[in-house]
């Protein structure tokens, strides 16, 4: 009860700074976000159906709009493109922990998918979402966000991603579920910094 108060306190400083000394929009923006993680994917979700990363990725997904529009005052299409990069990287990078872990969910009846379709369905999915992943992370690049360094950068992090996938399919290591998620939390950082190097290094040269 008292960590449920103080949460609740926090929420609601939070939005009045964010409604009082950023933007209207990004508070509401992150009070969408907050309710879809703490209560739509937490609360409900996660103890209800195995597609819970797919389902709640969103709300994992809205920093980068939330950043965007505290900025800009706006949701521009840039934004959006980075969310659904961290929307496509959601699911594998969970299910990889998941399938390390399928035995701590499945004791507390939590139905993550290796836990209900079992480990061989769940990676296949990561190898599907890693593919849509290589197609989406192009996505800065065709649409003029980003340059060449950027496409580089994100198409050997693309390889590495896939190399980890198929992997998966064809050795049962114990250790290669947590090496993949592992990858994943630098292939998003590293990702991100590609960004950026790539967006200085065009004002640079303009």
């Amino acid at each position: 009860m008292q960590a449920t108060a103080f949460a609740t306190m926090l929420a609601v400083v939070s939005m009045l700074i964010l409604a009082l000394w950023v933007n209207p929009l990004t508070a509401a923006l992150t009070f969408v976000a907050l309710i879809g993680y703490a209560i739509i994917y937490t609360a409900y979700l996660k103890h209800a159906t195995p597609q819970n990363i797919v389902i709640g990725g969103a709300a994992g997904a809205a920093p980068p709009v939330l950043g965007w529009t505290a900025v800009t005052g706006a949701v521009d299409h840039n934004a959006l493109i980075l969310f659904l990069i961290i929307y496509v990287w959601t699911p594998p990078h969970f299910w990889a922990l998941a399938i390390h872990r399928r035995r701590d969910y499945a004791a507390v009846d939590i139905p993550m998918l290796p836990v209900t379709h079992g480990v061989r369905f769940t990676v296949w999915h990561i190898l599907f979402y890693t593919i849509l992943l290589v197609i989406v992370t192009t996505m800065p690049f065709l649409t003029g966000m980003s340059g060449p360094l950027y496409l580089s950068g994100v198409t050997v992090l693309n390889v590495g991603f896939l190399w980890y996938a198929f992997r998966l399919l064809q050795d049962h290591d114990e250790a290669l579920p947590m090496q993949t998620f592992g990858y994943s939390i630098i292939y998003l950082m590293v990702l991100f910094v590609f960004l950026l190097a790539d967006h200085y290094l065009q004002m640079i040269l303009r």
